[in-house]
């Protein structure tokens, strides 16, 4: 399966993406009280995960490498009278990020990226994570059938993505969250199968 590239992304936002169900993924929620202090989401999109946790007086910060759905994320927190910042920034760039943060989500970032662009990303939020900081993962699985949608990921793939410098707390078989007017895409019914991942920093 080829690894999307910039001008796919745009296309989806040129329309309402697939993930944007107007409210952060049920695997987020499940979970808000452990993700706690200061937050970094990578790849952001329209933001509704990053105004989530701002809504409950937490610090954010939001990237996404497209700067149409930073601008969406902009106008929302706007709209809702909520501080984020919101970057237009490279996720695979995070070690000239200044500061580091107690926890990072990222849902739907991880299982767009080649092999090496896996590790530079990793490397790059070790570097971004506090000693003891958590990142909450939410990627496609394996056992999604066909081939719709982004890369697939195993469980040992994950395993061996966090196998150095990081414990891996869980890694729990879950669903993405999809609009229910979706056209264009075919997924298993109850939403795309995926995997819940928590990993802390070792340090």
């Amino acid at each position: 399966m080829p690894v999307p590239d910039r001008s796919t992304f745009e296309n989806i936002y040129a329309s309402q993406p697939p993930w944007e169900i107007g409210r952060p993924q049920r695997a987020f929620l499940d979970v808000a009280d452990r993700i706690a202090g200061s937050v970094l989401d990578a790849g952001c999109g329209t933001g509704e995960n990053a105004l989530f946790f701002a809504s409950r007086g937490q610090k954010v910060m939001g990237i996404d490498f497209l700067a149409e759905p930073i601008n969406r994320a902009k106008q929302k927190a706007a709209e809702r009278g909520l501080t984020v910042t919101f970057l237009v920034m490279d996720a695979l760039a995070l070690k000239q990020l200044p500061e580091v943060f107690d926890s990072v989500i990222d849902s739907g970032l991880f299982h767009v990226f080649s092999d090496d662009d896996r590790r530079r990303y990793i490397d790059g939020l070790a570097s971004v994570l506090k000693p003891g900081g958590r990142l909450f993962l939410l990627c496609f699985s394996d056992e999604e059938p066909g081939e719709q949608g982004p890369r697939r990921v195993s469980r040992k793939e994950i395993e061996d993505a966090f196998a150095q410098g990081w414990a891996i707390e869980a890694i729990e078989p879950t669903r993405f969250e999809v609009r229910p007017d979706l056209k264009d895409f075919t997924f298993s019914k109850g939403g795309p199968k995926a995997w819940f991942v928590v990993v802390r920093r070792a340090g």
